[in-house]
């Protein structure tokens, strides 16, 4: 390993490819729709490093909107309960592969909140 995280964005419908993802870590607040706890194949769920309901409702994955969404949504990250499971999120990722899951649409996934969080988190994806 390099020591420098790598952080990867899936979909957590996606089946999981334990050599690749690393630590997988859910990264919503709700629990995803039609995922039995089973399937998800995940390592944690963090849901205090999600953003806001009201800030994911007044989003609603409008492209126009995600500039001032992630800028927001650093805001919130930088509030002291998500701002204390970032360093966590960081810390046990260090030197490894972090696999961000959200429930997503594909075609979302590059404006969502989980590519702000990648980049948060100062990996390279």
């Amino acid at each position: 390993m390099t020591g420098r995280t790598k952080v990867r964005i899936r979909r957590v419908y996606e089946e999981a490819r334990p050599r690749e993802d690393g630590l997988r870590v859910l990264v919503d607040r709700l629990w995803p729709r039609g995922m039995k706890k089973e399937d998800a194949r995940l390592d944690e769920w963090v849901k205090e490093v999600a953003p806001s309901s009201e800030l994911r409702k007044w989003y609603g994955h409008d492209p126009e909107l995600f500039e001032e969404f992630a800028e927001r949504y650093r805001a919130e990250l930088s509030e002291s309960g998500p701002r204390g499971a970032l360093a966590d999120l960081r810390k046990r990722a260090a030197g490894g592969t972090l696999t961000l899951l959200t429930s997503v649409k594909a075609e979302q996934l590059e404006r969502s909140h989980a590519a702000v969080l990648a980049e948060e988190l100062g990996g390279s994806r």
